[in-house]
């Protein structure tokens, strides 16, 4: 198996939370975002139909509320495919309402830099 390199993404500074990039490494597209509470790096790629995912909006949901009421939650955390609606949970890849998931990288910061191991 060949070893994995790291792609330099941005000064950690220059990734706010709620914020993304879009990096090439070779022939791949990868959405790096900041939830908040997480730098997470994956594939541009909706596992449903092919579409660029990272592109989508980054929003919150709903969690489990008593009837009648709509508690928000997870903000900046879960990602909409701008194609079909499809949402995923950028910490897990899953998806909201299928198995599918979104293939994730690793990220590593080392000195206030973000790099994504591919």
């Amino acid at each position: 198996m060949p070893a994995k390199a790291e792609v330099f993404v941005a000064a950690l500074d220059d990734l706010p939370p709620g914020a993304r990039q879009i990096i090439k490494a070779g022939d791949k597209s990868i959405g790096v975002f900041n939830t908040g509470s997480q730098i997470v790096a994956v594939l541009n790629i909706c596992p449903h139909a092919f579409a660029p995912v990272c592109l989508g909006k980054l929003s919150g949901t709903t969690l489990p509320s008593p009837p009648g009421q709509f508690i928000w939650g997870h903000e900046n955390e879960i990602l909409r495919c701008p194609w079909h609606g499809w949402e995923f949970d950028l910490h897990s890849g899953q998806c909201l309402t299928d198995r599918r998931r979104l293939k994730r990288f690793p990220v590593v910061i080392r000195d206030e830099r973000i790099y994504v191991e591919v």
